[in-house]
């Protein structure tokens, strides 16, 4: 087990550090699109490069913080069904969801994007809005953000399984929404006294 947790660890500092790292591309693509929108009503100049710029850093923002969504356990889940379950149930739930759900949904994706990208990158595959850029960047970054979450998949299994098992303390401890809203409250009304 220790030497899955080590692995464990290092894809979970991989995907921190990408994650954080492509947080940037937001801003990018915001003065992409500031900067586009300028030239177009000051000078009257338009360019779907440009367009499509925003699409792709958006795109590749998304794509390549979804393992480390994942990671932070900020991923989409129902908390008022999750949240009434103890924390034993939760694990089970996450592992199963992890292994029925997440990975064979990550490997067909890769399965069909590995050749979907390669034909696009072998025949130099272009947009078809005149002046637009070359497609297989975006379709390489569909591939990267699935493999990307398929490794992190395998992260949170070994963790999941290592936490079951009392190996590890629990990472992301599961707060119900009943102590929220109570830990909320709690807060609100000391800021209140200040």
């Amino acid at each position: 087990m220790g030497g899955l947790l080590a692995l464990s660890a290092v894809i979970d500092r991989v995907n921190e550090i990408i994650g954080k790292a492509v947080s940037w591309l937001i801003l990018v693509a915001v003065l992409v699109s500031a900067a586009n929108a300028v030239v177009r009503k000051t000078m009257n100049i338009s360019s779907n490069a440009w367009l499509e710029l925003q699409w792709y850093l958006f795109g590749a923002a998304f794509l390549l913080a979804a393992a480390y969504t994942l990671k932070q356990n900020e991923h989409i889940r129902i908390d008022i069904v999750y949240g009434a379950f103890s924390r034993r149930v939760q694990h089970w739930i996450d592992l199963f969801g992890h292994v029925v759900f997440l990975m064979p949904f990550c490997a067909l994706m890769i399965y069909y994007l590995i050749p979907y990208t390669t034909r696009s990158y072998t025949s130099g595959e272009v947009s078809t809005n005149s002046g637009g850029l070359i497609i297989w960047p975006a379709k390489a970054l569909l591939l990267a953000g699935f493999s990307m979450l398929a490794l992190q998949g395998i992260s949170e299994i070994i963790k999941k399984i290592a936490v079951m098992r009392g190996r590890i303390p629990d990472p992301v401890p599961f707060i119900s929404s009943h102590d929220a809203a109570a830990a909320e409250a709690e807060a609100l009304i000391k800021e209140i006294k200040k």
